[in-house]
């Protein structure tokens, strides 16, 4: 998952670009020994979307995207994941002299979920956003590490509002000396009917010497679930983004309004 941006030749991150490696392999070997160790607690879907929307941003030039993901989780609350999607907000950034090639996110993760009585749930963990390809000697590493804390507030079993935070302790993905940032992430979610759900998410990022590229996003949607494991979600999604600093190469303005559409599968 990654914010679309200028690209920049900033000093190479070697040390941070491991740092995001070496945390994407050690959760990978975890989620596939708890794939292999308990397969009652694993879980997963594939899911097939219009358009794969990051923090309000196309990810792959406002063209669907195809999804999957598998998590294992303990009934102690520790649990690690994996998820990947096509992409191509990397190699849409056209630069003369450029050669970047990458079409792949592959996202890593663990963590713990946890109860503080019958209506409170928090949920904390580490997260990496990785970008395998090609880059130009000196391209600012888009691969970046995210620390999180999240806490959910259930008054009852049809209404849930939800806040996380999330922090980067490498640059984020790719702005230049931007380690240190953050995202607000706020969700309401109501059942208003049986398998019918309305959901209402805000955001705020902030880009750590990078105050340009800063936005706030939000969305409206709703999602139909399904007996079988299948979920319809139709959103309406929109940021306040500068339009020139979030327009490809393509001349596509990446944060502009959008409607999504997304056909999940889960299993």
């Amino acid at each position: 998952m990654s914010l679309h941006r200028k690209t920049e030749h900033a000093g190479a991150t070697a040390g941070k670009t491991a740092l995001a490696k070496a945390a994407l392999a050690t959760a990978l070997a975890f989620a596939a020994l708890a794939a292999t160790t308990a397969h009652a607690g694993t879980s997963g879907s594939v899911s097939l979307t219009s358009d794969y929307l990051f923090r309000g941003v196309s990810q792959n030039n406002q063209n669907p995207a195809l999804q999957g993901g598998i998590e294992y989780a303990h009934d102690s609350g520790f649990y690690v994941g994996a998820w990947g999607s096509n992409v191509s907000w990397l190699s849409d950034t056209v630069v003369i002299g450029d050669d970047i090639s990458n079409s792949l996110e592959l996202d890593a993760y663990a963590g713990y979920r946890g109860k503080a009585g019958e209506l409170f749930s928090y949920d904390v963990g580490v997260l990496t956003y990785y970008y395998p390809g090609d880059y130009p000697s000196g391209f600012n590493s888009p691969d970046t590490t995210e620390i999180y804390l999240g806490g959910t507030l259930a008054p009852s079993e049809t209404v849930s509002v939800g806040l996380k935070y999330s922090y980067a302790v490498t640059d984020l993905f790719g702005y230049a000396d931007s380690d240190g940032s953050g995202y607000l992430d706020a969700n309401l979610n109501w059942t208003f009917q049986p398998g019918w759900t309305l959901n209402v998410h805000g955001g705020k990022q902030w880009i750590e010497h990078n105050k340009d590229f800063e936005y706030a996003d939000w969305k409206v949607g709703v999602t139909k679930s399904f007996d079988n494991g299948f979920s319809v979600a139709a959103a309406y999604s929109d940021t306040d983004a500068e339009q020139a600093l979030y327009t490809n190469a393509h001349d596509n303005f990446l944060a502009d309004d959008a409607f999504t559409l997304t056909v999940s599968k889960a299993f």
